[in-house]
């Protein structure tokens, strides 16, 4: 994990996650890229004014843009002063979500972190819109997902859902791996059922290589039956089992996709109330079959 970008519209829920990621990361050289995006309304019409004090309005958009983000390296650096840490700014005139796409791509981020700010009331959903959005849109790397009133705790405790109906590649359970290292966590392996069953053949082949992966990383197996709607359910387990981490694949029917499509009134039960770690589907590529075969002969030999 050693490029982390973490967006910021400078509220309170988006320093919270800066929080998280200063004290999850204290141990680890990394660099911060803080990034503002700022889509200001521009006048269309040419009664309206394009300038404001003989000052452009997307000109005064951007200096707040970029004086918040020194503000925030400022506040950062004097509550933590961690000389692991280096600090890049980006004040980018364009949508979020499109601009963490494109970040993401160019500078190699390993890793995004994000506040999740549910409305309140009726409208509590599963995570502010925004983090949903960049869930969807960002395929190429994990994304870390902090509650706005999470408060840090070491992640000794993992959960990762899985249904054991697909094959997990290394490279993507490597975000997962890498955590539990980090922290020598215990690894929760949460199987959801509608209704409990036995495993097919091939649900319990995808179970032994997940623990074959996992390796000495320890790790058990839950099986807990559906309430209501998975994310009720991944919701009640966290809390019982005192999980600090909840770590999702997101590929075509997964959980986590189940939770971005569930309905309005069974998704209130999911106020995010730990950090959520989703990890892009990477299937087979950007492995060659040369490094699939290697990876088959390192678990050889290790039996």
């Amino acid at each position: 994990m050693q490029k982390i970008l973490i967006p910021t519209d400078f509220s309170e829920n988006a320093w919270n996650a800066i929080d998280y990621a200063m004290q999850l990361f204290r141990n680890k050289r990394c660099t911060f890229y803080l990034l503002n995006t700022y889509t200001p309304v521009i006048p269309s019409s040419r009664f309206m004014a394009k300038m404001v004090d003989g000052v452009r309005i997307v000109d005064a958009v951007r200096e707040t843009s970029e004086r918040g983000l020194q503000k925030t390296v400022v506040r950062i650096k004097s509550k933590y002063g961690n000389p692991n840490h280096t600090f890049e700014t980006i004040s980018s005139f364009n949508l979020l979500m499109e601009e963490v796409k494109d970040i993401v791509e160019t500078l190699g981020i390993h890793l995004v972190v994000t506040g999740t700010k549910g409305a309140s009331g009726v409208d509590e959903v599963f995570m502010g819109s925004n983090t949903v959005r960049i869930i969807k849109s960002t395929k190429k790397c994990p994304i870390l997902a902090i509650p706005y009133n999470f408060e840090y705790v070491t992640p000794s405790e993992i959960a990762f859902a899985t249904d054991f109906n697909r094959f997990y590649t290394t490279s993507e359970l490597s975000p997962l791996l890498e955590m539990a290292k980090m922290f020598k966590a215990t690894i929760r392996i949460v199987h959801v059922q509608y209704g409990i069953k036995a495993l097919s053949e091939l649900q319990q082949f995808n179970l032994n290589m997940l623990r074959r992966y996992l390796g000495d990383v320890e790790h058990y197996v839950h099986t807990v039956s559906e309430l209501n709607s998975v994310s009720h359910t991944l919701e009640m387990f966290s809390k019982e089992l005192d999980i600090h981490l909840l770590a999702l694949l997101n590929y075509q029917h997964s959980y986590m996709e189940k939770m971005t499509r569930e309905p309005i009134i069974k998704r209130t039960a999911f106020h995010t109330q730990i950090p959520l770690l989703v990890i892009p589907e990477l299937g087979m590529e950007g492995i060659s079959v040369e490094e699939e075969q290697e990876e088959e002969q390192k678990m050889e030999s290790h039996h």
